[in-house]
C-alpha cells in the first residue's frame, strides 16, 4: 500500500511506535512491508487479471468459498479483450452483489485506489510480466502456472517478488494437498530411502484441449489491444488462433511442458528439495492432431536429477505426455529401492522394493516400507475443468490466508523459479534436439555450449 493509501490504523500504529522509540527495523519488519500489515477487521480488495477459463471455472469459485470468512472482496476485473471483460464484470457483480470496475488494461486496474492483491489468470506467457507489474504496484499475487517460459522472465520476475516483499504464489496447487505433505514428510523424514527413479504421465484423447474454434471465428483484432496481448513476445501479427489457442504455440506457450508437467515436476522439487534438473533429453512430435498447432501432441522428457558436485547420486525422472490416446492415464510414481509411493492412489507400499530375503542374499539391509495410505485425498484432478477442487480451493485459501498473516505461502516464488527452470530445459531440449543443461553461474538454460533462446 502506497503512501497515500495508509489507513488511520497504521498511521496511529506507526506513530505509537516511534514515539515509544521503537522503529520498525527494530521489530524485525521490512520498511517497505509494514504498510500491508493489516488487523483482522482490513478488508484485502483484489483485482483479476484476465476473465479466462480458469479464472471462471476454478480460481474465483475457491475464492468465493474463502472470501467472507477471510474478509477478502473483488473489486476490479482488467481484460484487454471486450468480450472477456463485459463478462467478468457482469459475472463477478452476480457473485459479489456490488459494482465491480471493468477495466480495459492493467494500468487502469492499478490506478484503483486501495487495492492490495491481484489473482493473475492471463496466457501462459505474460505470468511472469504480469506478476511484475502487480509487485512494482504494491500488490500481493496468485499468478495461474506455469510462471515464466523464458529465464530472462523468470530471472527479473524473482527479483522483483523478493525486492518487493510481496506475498506471491504460484498455481502448483499440489502443494497445498494433505496427500503430497505426507509425501513429502515420508520422503524428507528418511524413511523412503533415496529416490531412484520418478515415472509421471498425463494421459488424455481430448482433440479439443486448447482450441477455441468457435471463439476464434468471432473475435476481430478491433476487439481487443494485440500491441498488450505480446507482453514482451516478439512483434507479430494479428492472429486470433495465437490469441485464443495460445497453448498450442511457441513461443506463446511451450505447451504440454509449461501446462501439465510444471504441477507434476514441481513435487520433484519439493520432496527431492532439488531446485532444477541436471540435465534433460526430449522428443516427440505432433503425430495426430494435424491442425496448424506448433506444440506437440506428444512428448516424452527425461531429466537427471542430483547434487552438481556429486555426479554419482541421484536420480532419473521420466516425464510422457499425449493428447490421442488416455490408456494409462495420469500417474506420479516415486520409486526407491524399498518399494513405491504412488500419488495418484495416495498410497505408499513394499510394490518393487527389495525384499527381506533379496537383501539377505547379497549381504544388504532391506529398507522395507509400510503399506499404508497418505490421506484420505482425492488425487489430482486433471481435466480441463477442475472446478472448485480441494486441491484449488486449498491453495488459494492458503494464499489468502498467507496475504493477511504476511507469512510465505506453500508455493512462494521460489518454486515457480524452479518449475520454470526444469520446462524451459525440457522445451529447450525438445525445440534442439540436444541435452539441455542449467549454469548455476548465469542462471541459464544451454544447449550445445550456447544460451537457449526463444
Amino acid at each position: 500500500m502506497s503512501e497515500s493509501k495508509k489507513t488511520r490504523r497504521e498511521f496511529l500504529q506507526q506513530s505509537l511506535l516511534a514515539g515509544a522509540g521503537v522503529t520498525i527495523s527494530a521489530m524485525g519488519i521490512p520498511a517497505s512491508s509494514y504498510a500491508r500489515i493489516m488487523g483482522a477487521n482490513d478488508r484485502v480488495n483484489v483485482g483479476l487479471v484476465g476473465f479466462s477459463d480458469r479464472a471462471r471455472q476454478a480460481l474465483l469459485p475457491s475464492f468465493f468459498n474463502n472470501n467472507k470468512e477471510l474478509n477478502f472482496d473483488l473489486v476490479a476485473v482488467s481484460d484487454i479483450w471486450n468480450r472477456r471483460r463485459d463478462e467478468g464484470k457482469a459475472f463477478l457483480q452476480q457473485k459479489t452483489g456490488h459494482n465491480v470496475q471493468a477495466c480495459m488494461n492493467n494500468d487502469e486496474l492499478y490506478n484503483i485506489k486501495g487495492l492490495d492483491a491481484v489473482f493473475i489468470a492471463s496466457p501462459d506467457f505474460a505470468h511472469a510480466y504480469h506478476t511484475i507489474e502487480a509487485v512494482k504496484n504494491k500488490c500481493d499475487v496468485y499468478s495461474e502456472k506455469p510462471f515464466a517460459e523464458t529465464m530472462e522472465e523468470a530471472r527479473n520476475a524473482l527479483k522483483a517478488v523478493k525486492d518487493s516483499g510481496r506475498i506471491m504464489q504460484v498455481g502448483t496447487q499440489r502443494r497445498s494437498g494433505s496427500s503430497y505433505h505426507a509425501a513429502a514428510n515420508f520422503i524428507q523424514q528418511g524413511k523412503f530411502g533415496p529416490i531412484t527413479m520418478v515415472e509421471m504421465t498425463w494421459n488424455v484423447n481430448q482433440p479439443g484441449r486448447w482450441r477455441r474454434p468457435d471463439l476464434v471465428k468471432s473475435i476481430r483484432e478491433s476487439d481487443t489491444d494485440w500491441k498488450r496481448f505480446l507482453a514482451g513476445r516478439p512483434q507479430d501479427s494479428w492472429d486470433p488462433r495465437k490469441y485464443l489457442e495460445y497453448r498450442l504455440f511457441w513461443p506463446y506457450s511451450s505447451g504440454i511442458f509449461g501446462q501439465w508437467m510444471t504441477h507434476q515436476i514441481d513435487t520433484v522439487h519439493w520432496f527431492s528439495g532439488l531446485k532444477h534438473p541436471r540435465s534433460a533429453v526430449a522428443n516427440g512430435g505432433i503425430y495426430m492432431w494435424k491442425d496448424g498447432r506448433k506444440n506437440p501432441d506428444t512428448l516424452t522428457a527425461v531429466f537427471d536429477y542430483g547434487p552438481e558436485n556429486d555426479p554419482s547420486s541421484g536420480f532419473q525422472v521420466m516425464y510422457s505426455s499425449r493428447f490421442h490416446n488416455s490408456a494409462g492415464g495420469t500417474k506420479e510414481i516415486y520409486y526407491s529401492n524399498g518399494g513405491t509411493i504412488d500419488m495418484s492412489t495416495n498410497k505408499i507400499s513394499s510394490t518393487g522394493g527389495l525384499t527381506e530375503r533379496e537383501a539377505q542374499e547379497m549381504g544388504m539391509h532391506a529398507n522395507l516400507l509400510p503399506n499404508q495410505t497418505l490421506s484420505n485425498e482425492a488425487a489430482a484432478t486433471t481435466s480441463a475443468n477442475t472446478g472448485g477442487d480441494p486441491l484449488t480451493n486449498a491453495h488459494v485459501r492458503n494464499w489468502m490466508t498467507c496475504v493477511r498473516e504476511r507469512k510465505q505461502p506453500n508455493a512462494p516464488i521460489e518454486a515457480a523459479y524452479s518449475h520454470s527452470i526444469a520446462l524451459i530445459m525440457g522445451n529447450a531440449a525438445y525445440r534442439t534436439g540436444m541435452k539441455s543443461t542449467f549454469d548455476e553461474a548465469t542462471q541459464e538454460v544451454m544447449v550445445g555450449g550456447k544460451v537457449f533462446k526463444m
